[in-house]
C-alpha cells in the first residue's frame, strides 16, 4: 500500500478491519485507508488461517485428501468433495451408478441451500437484523437433521466415495427430504415479506456495492456475485457434471451488479435447488450406490486431469497431475472465494465504511476457502 501523505489538512488515516471483526466471520484482515468517513484504498492480507491444503494433498494418498476437501468451504463440503470424487472417477473411468450420482445430487443441493440459508442469516444480522437469523437457522437445522440420518454427521461429511456412495440412504430420508422441499416452498415468500421487501435493507443494498461484468472477468469473480452482474454462468448448466443435464432449472441472473442483486440471486438459487431436489427425488432409481470393483490403492495413470463443479459461491476447479504413483504429483486447487474476495478491494474505493461491510457480506466469503 503506498505511503499515505503527511500534508498539512490530509484526514487520511489507516483503519484495520479484522483479522477479528463479527463482519468478516472469520480472521480475515483488510488494512483501510481512510479519507475521513470514506475509503480510499482497502489491501486484503491473508494467510492467518492458512492450512497448506494443496501441499498436504500432494503428500497424502489420493483417498486421504478427500476429508480435506470438505474442510475449505465447511458450508458448502459435500460440493468439495463431489469435485475430487469426480476427477478422481474421471482418472480411473469409473462410472457411477445412477442411484448414487441422484443421491449425491440431492445431497449437495440440500447442502447448497443450507449454506445459502447460513449466509442469509449473517448477512441480515450484519445489516442489524437479529429476528431472520433464527428463521434461517430454522430451516437450516432441518437440512442437517436430514444429512444427519444420511451421512452422520452435521457439517463436513466425507460421504462421497471414488465409484459412489459410503452407503445407501434409509427409508425414512426421502420422505423427509419431499417435507422439506413443501416446507421451504411455504416459507420463502415469508423470508421476501420478512426482508426483501423490507425498506431498510433496500435502503442498505440498493444501488450500492457496484461489482460489474466487467470487474467480475479482471479478478475471476464467479457465482452468485457474476450472475448478480448480468453474466449467465453455472457450472452445472454450461458445463455439466454428475446427472445436472437431466434436470430442468433456470441460472438466476441480475444485471444491477450492485449488493441487492446478488441478494436476489442467492434467493432465487433456494428455489432452483428445490426445483432440482424435486426432480431427482422423482426420478430416482433402485440399485447399487457404490461401482463394483474400485482399486483400494487408487493409482491413475499418468496424465492431467481437471474437473469443475458450481459451489454455492462460484467455481470450483481442481487440477492434478498425476505420475502413476498413489500421491499426486502437482494438486491445484482453484477455489471461488479467493478470487471474489479480489473485487473487493476495487469495488469499496469511495463508499462508506458501513455500506462496504454491507458489501463484504454479498459476497459471502469463507475464510479458509481463501487461505487454502
Amino acid at each position: 500500500m503506498n505511503q499515505l501523505a503527511q500534508s498539512p489538512g490530509d484526514e487520511r488515516f489507516v483503519l484495520n478491519l479484522g483479522p477479528q471483526h463479527p463482519a468478516t466471520h472469520g480472521v480475515l484482515r483488510v488494512k483501510l485507508v481512510m479519507d475521513g468517513e470514506y475509503i480510499v484504498e482497502a489491501e486484503p492480507v491473508l494467510g492467518y488461517i492458512h492450512r497448506m491444503h494443496e501441499k498436504m494433498g500432494e503428500n497424502r494418498t489420493w483417498a486421504q485428501f478427500l476429508p480435506n476437501t470438505g474442510r475449505m468451504d465447511y458450508l458448502h463440503a459435500l460440493a468439495y468433495n463431489l469435485n475430487h470424487c469426480c476427477l478422481v472417477e474421471r482418472a480411473l473411468g469409473i462410472e457411477v451408478p445412477e442411484r448414487a450420482e441422484y443421491l449425491r445430487v440431492i445431497m449437495t443441493e440440500l447442502n447448497r441451500i443450507s449454506s445459502h440459508l447460513l449466509w442469509f442469516g449473517a448477512f441480515v444480522l450484519d445489516l442489524g437484523g437479529f429476528s431472520p437469523l433464527l428463521y434461517a437457522f430454522d430451516d437450516r437445522e432441518q437440512i442437517l437433521d436430514l444429512l444427519e440420518t444420511a451421512t452422520g454427521s452435521r457439517l463436513t461429511y466425507c460421504y462421497f466415495r471414488f465409484g459412489g456412495l459410503y452407503n445407501d440412504v434409509d427409508e425414512n430420508f426421502v420422505p423427509g427430504a419431499r417435507a422439506f422441499v413443501a416446507r421451504m416452498r411455504e416459507r420463502m415468500p415469508m423470508y421476501h415479506a420478512l426482508v426483501t421487501k423490507n425498506i431498510i435493507l433496500v435502503k442498505r443494498l440498493k444501488d450500492i456495492g457496484f461489482v460489474d461484468a466487467e470487474m467480475c472477468r479482471k479478478y475471476g469473480a464467479t457465482g452468485p456475485v457474476a450472475r448478480g452482474a448480468g453474466l449467465a454462468y453455472d457450472v452445472r448448466r454450461h458445463e455439466p457434471y454428475s446427472v445436472y443435464d437431466r434436470f430442468d432449472f433456470d441460472v438466476p441472473v441480475y444485471h444491477e451488479a450492485d449488493s441487492m442483486a446478488r441478494y436476489m440471486v442467492r434467493m432465487d438459487e433456494i428455489i432452483e435447488s428445490l426445483r432440482i431436489i424435486e426432480q431427482a427425488l422423482d426420478g430416482l432409481p433402485e440399485g447399487p450406490v457404490m461401482a463394483p470393483k474400485v482399486p483400494k490403492s487408487v493409482k491413475p495413470p499418468k496424465g492431467d486431469y481437471v474437473h469443475a463443479v458450481e459451489t454455492a459461491r462460484g467455481l470450483l476447479s481442481f487440477r492434478a497431475v498425476s505420475d502413476g504413483s498413489g500421491t499426486p504429483w502437482r494438486l491445484k486447487l482453484r477455489t471461488p472465494c479467493f478470487s471474489n474476495l479480489l473485487v473487493f478491494g476495487e469495488a469499496c474505493r469511495g463508499m462508506l465504511l458501513p455500506d462496504a461491510l454491507a458489501l463484504m457480506g454479498s459476497l459471502d466469503l469463507v475464510i479458509p476457502d481463501i487461505d487454502r
